[in-house]
């Protein structure tokens, strides 16, 4: 079974990136969830984080990083189909709904209570961003 997400990693001046742990889980992902039947996952995403987070972000703040597939973080034996959007709009967030933590998150650091997408696809992709 493929699982289908919109997330958005939200970068710091710092090159910290925003993670968050689920309530009843143990790793970290990108904030952002499922989409509503017909919905666009720029919509789901800004949505999610604003549910999420208390974060009212503009789709016109928003870039598209990609869309890619992974491992899920939290359903064992499941696939993810993630379209993750960037930003580096300064915000702060409060921890509601189902998140029970943030942590802003080195992407050049390897944790091992990160996502496969975080660890595998999309911290290299920003680690390597901030480089160049």
């Amino acid at each position: 079974m493929t699982i289908t997400v919109a997330a958005i990693a939200f970068v710091r001046a710092d090159g910290r990136v925003l993670t968050v742990r689920k309530r009843g889980t143990s790793r970290f992902m990108l904030p952002g969830g499922k989409p509503e039947a017909g919905e666009q996952p720029i919509d789901t995403a800004t949505r999610e984080i604003f549910e999420e987070l208390g974060v009212d972000i503009a789709p016109s703040d928003l870039e598209l990083l990609g869309v890619f597939e992974s491992r899920a973080a939290n359903e064992a034996g499941h696939a993810l189909h993630a379209t993750v959007f960037v930003t580096r709009e300064d915000v702060e967030p409060i921890a509601q709904a189902e998140i029970e933590e943030l942590r802003w998150t080195d992407p050049r650091e390897s944790e091992p209570d990160q996502a496969p997408l975080n660890q595998e696809i999309v911290f290299p992709l920003l680690a390597g961003a901030a480089r160049s």
